[in-house]
């Protein structure tokens, strides 16, 4: 019985295909590789660099008079314009200098809505 079993092994180990080229499974892996890469690009990398050049664009534009928030929350005026640095107003007789970093965005006046007694 393990004459037989032997050689049945023995014919499997003479019949069996051959590998595949090692260079088909390393170009497969450079097309997966350059497919997936693509698509972290437009999916995440394009959409933020897109953002940030938004976000730049805002910054440049901001002026004197402009209402705008910061990224931690606090409301303000802009009072003046410095190089790297706003300097606003939050409340009366109450002004603070933030990064030009540090705006989130730019807040539109809101129309007050007048009710009737």
């Amino acid at each position: 019985m393990q004459k037989s079993l032997a050689s049945a092994f023995s014919f499997l180990a003479d019949n069996a295909a051959p590998a595949a080229a090692p260079t088909s499974g390393i170009s497969w892996n450079i097309i997966m590789l350059v497919l997936l890469f693509g698509a972290m690009w437009f999916l995440l990398i394009a959409p933020q660099r897109k953002k940030q050049k938004q976000h730049a664009q805002m910054l440049q534009q901001l002026s004197t008079g402009d209402n705008i928030v910061t990224n931690g929350g606090i409301f303000g005026v802009i009072t003046n314009v410095k190089e790297d640095r706003f300097v606003i107003k939050i409340a009366d007789n109450t002004r603070i200098e933030v990064l030009k970093t540090a705006i989130a965005g730019k807040v539109e006046e809101a129309t007050e809505i007048k009710s009737e007694p």
